[in-house]
C-alpha cells in the first residue's frame, strides 16, 4: 500500500507545490490537509489529494490522519503559520519533526530573541509590547531610535516598518496590536517587537540538519519598509565575514534546539559583527531553494522530505555555479492589466525562468512588504555577480501594464538598485 506524506495547509504557491512534486518521485503519495481546498491551484492542476478538516487543531488533524488509507510516514508544512501545527502533529503520530515547543518559541519574535540572548547570540535589543499605551515607553527604555516595529508572528515583512520617533512607533503599532487573526484567520499572540536598528548587509544562511547548504546575500526595497527586491547565491565577500556568519547561525539554531531540521536565518553585518535578525524553523522563500538547487545542485526541497521522514539530508553540492533572482514589483495604483516582455527576457543568456504571480484584473497597491511583487526573473552564471548583472538585465525589460492608465509603467525603477549586500520573509 502507498505511504503518505501529510502536507499541514503549505503555501500555495512555490515551496508547496514543489514539495508535493518530490514526494511523488519518492513514490510517496501526498495529501494535503486543509481548511479550503480552492486555496491550491496546484491542487487542481497536479491532481493532489486532500482533506478538508480544521487545521488549526491539532486533535482534528490526528482525526483526519488517522482516517486515510495507508500508512502516514511523515508530516510537514511549507508555510510559516502551520510549522508549529505540523510539529505538533507529528510529535501526536510518533513521527520525525522539530520539538513543537522549539517551533513555538521560535516563531514568536519577542521570545525567540530573548532566547538567542540568554544563549549569548547576538541579537538587536529589542522589547515586546502588548498595550499601545506602552509603546511610547518601551522606546525610551530602548533609546532614542529609530527602532523597527513589528509583529510578533509573521512572515514576509508583513507589518514592519522603521519608525523614527516614539509617535510614529505607537501610530503604527496600534493596527497591529488590534489584530488577532492572521490572513489565515488563525488566532495569533497579540503584540509587537521593537527592536533596534542594525545598519549593513544582510544575508541569510540556509540549514538543514546540522549543515549550512550556503549564505544568501539579500537586496532590500527602500526604507522604512523592508521589502526583498532580490537574492544572490552564493554570497560573496570577506571571508572572515562569511565564516562568522555561519557560525552564528549554527549558534542560533542549537540555542533554538532547531539542530538537524531545515533553517532560514536571516543577519546583518552589524557594524561590531554579525547580528542574527530572526531565525525561521523552515526553508526559506523568495526563490532560495531554486537558486540553491540551480547553483550547486542541492535540492532544499528534498532535503526537506528526507527530515520529515527521518532520513540523512542535504548531500553535499555538486556543482559550483550562481544563481541570482529579482523580483518586479508593484509600480504603484492600478489594476493589473499584465507584464509586457516577458517572452524577451525569458531568451537572455543565463535566464532560466521569467514568471508573474498577479493575475489580470487584480487591484494593485503598495503594501510595504512580499505582497509588492508581482513577478521574478531567475538567472544563472559561473560567478555570482554576473548572475546578478543577467537577472538585472532581464529584469529591465519588463514592464507592467495597469488599466488605471493609458500608458504602462516600468517596474525596474522602482526596484532598488542596492548592492546585493546592502540590505527577506520571508516569507513563504
Amino acid at each position: 500500500m502507498t505511504e503518505t506524506l501529510a502536507l499541514v495547509e503549505s503555501n500555495t504557491t512555490g515551496n508547496g507545490r514543489a514539495l508535493a512534486r518530490a514526494a511523488r518521485r519518492r513514490g510517496l503519495r501526498p495529501m494535503l490537509l486543509c481548511a479550503r481546498p480552492e486555496r491550491y491551484d496546484y491542487v487542481r492542476a497536479d491532481d493532489v489529494p486532500f482533506v478538508v478538516t480544521d487545521t488549526a487543531s491539532v486533535d482534528a488533524l490526528v482525526e483526519a490522519v488517522r482516517g486515510l488509507p495507508g500508512p502516514v510516514v511523515g508530516v510537514a508544512s511549507t508555510s510559516d503559520h502551520y510549522i508549529g501545527t505540523a510539529a505538533a502533529l507529528a510529535a501526536e503520530l510518533g513521527l520525525p519533526g522539530p520539538d513543537p515547543e522549539s517551533v513555538v518559541t521560535c516563531r514568536d519574535k519577542g521570545r525567540q530573541r530573548r532566547a538567542l540572548a540568554a544563549a549569548g547570540v547576538a541579537v538587536p535589543r529589542g522589547i515586546t509590547v502588548t498595550d499601545g499605551s506602552r509603546v511610547e515607553a518601551a522606546w525610551h527604555r530602548l533609546g532614542s531610535g529609530p527602532f523597527l516595529v513589528k509583529p510578533v508572528t509573521g512572515s514576509g515583512s508583513v507589518g514592519v516598518r522603521l519608525c523614527a520617533d516614539a509617535h510614529e512607533a505607537r501610530r503604527h503599532a496600534s493596527p497591529l496590536l488590534a489584530e488577532s487573526v492572521n490572513e489565515r484567520g488563525l488566532a495569533v499572540p497579540v503584540g509587537v517587537l521593537l527592536q533596534e536598528y542594525v545598519s549593513g548587509p544582510e544575508f541569510s544562511v540556509e540549514l538543514v540538519g546540522a549543515r549550512v547548504v550556503g549564505i544568501t546575500a539579500k537586496h532590500l526595497g527602500g526604507l522604512p519598509y523592508f521589502v526583498e527586491t532580490g537574492h544572490d547565491f552564493p554570497a560573496v565577500g570577506d571571508p572572515d565575514l562569511l565564516a562568522a556568519l555561519r557560525a552564528d547561525a549554527v549558534a542560533a539554531v542549537a540555542a533554538l534546539g532547531l539542530t538537524g531540521h531545515p533553517a532560514h536565518v536571516e543577519l546583518r553585518a552589524g557594524p561590531a559583527g554579525p547580528v542574527v535578525i530572526e531565525v525561521n524553523p523552515r526553508l526559506a522563500g523568495g526563490g532560495i531553494p531554486e537558486l540553491v538547487l540551480a547553483a550547486t545542485g542541492v535540492d532544499l526541497i528534498d532535503a526537506l522530505l528526507d527530515t520529515a521522514l527521518g532520513r540523512p539530508a542535504a548531500p553535499p553540492p555538486r556543482h559550483e555555479g550562481a544563481a541570482a533572482v529579482r523580483f518586479l514589483l508593484v509600480p504603484g495604483s492600478g489594476v493589473f492589466a499584465g507584464v509586457d516582455g516577458c517572452a524577451a527576457a525569458a531568451r537572455m543568456p543565463g535566464v532560466l525562468r521569467v514568471e508573474v504571480g498577479a493575475v489580470p484584473g487584480t487591484p494593485m497597491t503598495r503594501h510595504g512588504d512580499f505582497r509588492d511583487r508581482v513577478g521574478s526573473v531567475l538567472a544563472t552564471a559561473p560567478d555570482t555577480a554576473r548572475a546578478a548583472e543577467l537577472a538585472e538585465r532581464a529584469l529591465r525589460t519588463l514592464t507592467v501594464r495597469t488599466r488605471s492608465t493609458a500608458s504602462s509603467r516600468s517596474c525596474g525603477s522602482s526596484l532598488s538598485s542596492s548592492s546585493a549586500a546592502a540590505g527577506d520573509g520571508g516569507s513563504v
